[in-house]
């Protein structure tokens, strides 16, 4: 099972960076999102594919008109908070509001009930796992935000499962898709996405491709855009990660989705026997 799905963010969405977090210097920056996710919606029309999009709620406030287009494709709709901000650097009451108001701001453009999240950068932890609880009073049923790895951002490197289970928090049950994760020399390693995706080499994301049975996705419309501006205080390593691989990462996209076959993840769930999936218990 191979699940495709697209964080629809601002190319200057980079997490953890001074002067890309903050909110207030966002319209400064240049526009792309428009030219940005329409190469997504054509690229998907081309090759007869379905995708789950995860819509960071300032674009879709600022630009209703790019969700009511992701929509007349019939492709699912999901949150992936108001702010674009790390989880774990927000308190309850943020978190709460962040999740309530992307929900319903894209709910009133679509009309469709939202049902899917992902946490900006997987940023939830074993310091914040209480978002889950948040996420199922805000009528959430499928996350995708589980990192079962260390990472920059965070991540849940203990996490027992990097297939798709059900998450119980406090006796509220939540349906999990975590990133995939594959092991080398007894290590987790990502492959399925972001700059990692950009970074590695086909014939590898090919060989451990057929080595999984599952595989979830998670792209930006920045991944497929090589003349976005570069961010000027990104270190070394941040400058390299976000930038790595831009020219040729639609054609490796490409590739991949016509050598295995992908699916959203409205119809990944249907094909689960959820009662026969392991449950992650959340005390």
């Amino acid at each position: 099972m191979n699940i495709l799905t697209f964080d629809i963010e601002e190319w200057f969405h980079i997490l953890d960076n001074e002067s890309t977090t903050n909110v207030h210097q966002w319209d400064n920056y240049e526009v792309r999102i428009h030219e940005n996710t329409d190469r997504i919606l054509y690229f998907l029309e081309k090759n007869n594919l379905n995708a789950t999009f995860f819509i960071v709620g300032w674009i879709a406030e600022k630009y209703p008109e790019i969700i009511k287009k992701i929509d007349s494709f019939q492709h699912e709709i999901g949150s992936h908070t108001y702010y674009h901000q790390l989880m774990y650097n927000q308190n309850s009451i943020e978190v709460n509001n962040e999740i309530k108001m992307s929900i319903e701001i894209l709910q009133n453009i679509t009309g469709k009930k939202v049902r899917s999240f992902r946490a900006p950068g997987f940023s939830i932890t074993n310091k914040n796992e209480w978002v889950f609880e948040s996420l199922i009073n805000n009528g959430i049923t499928h996350d995708c935000s589980v990192f079962p790895s260390n990472r920059a951002h965070g991540g849940l490197p203990n996490f027992p499962k990097s297939t798709p289970c059900l998450i119980n928090f406090k006796g509220s049950c939540i349906k999990e898709f975590p990133i995939n994760t594959c092991e080398i020399f007894g290590k987790k390693f990502i492959f399925s996405g972001g700059g990692y995706f950009r970074l590695i080499p086909y014939w590898m994301i090919k060989r451990f491709s057929l080595k999984s049975k599952y595989v979830m996705t998670y792209f930006h419309p920045r991944d497929f855009d090589p003349d976005q501006p570069i961010i000027s205080d990104l270190n070394f390593f941040r400058r390299f990660k976000s930038y790595v691989g831009l020219k040729g990462s639609l054609s490796k996209l490409e590739l991949w989705t016509n050598d295995f076959k992908f699916v959203d993840l409205r119809t990944a769930d249907k094909k689960i026997d959820w009662k026969n999936i392991k449950t992650v218990e959340f005390l």
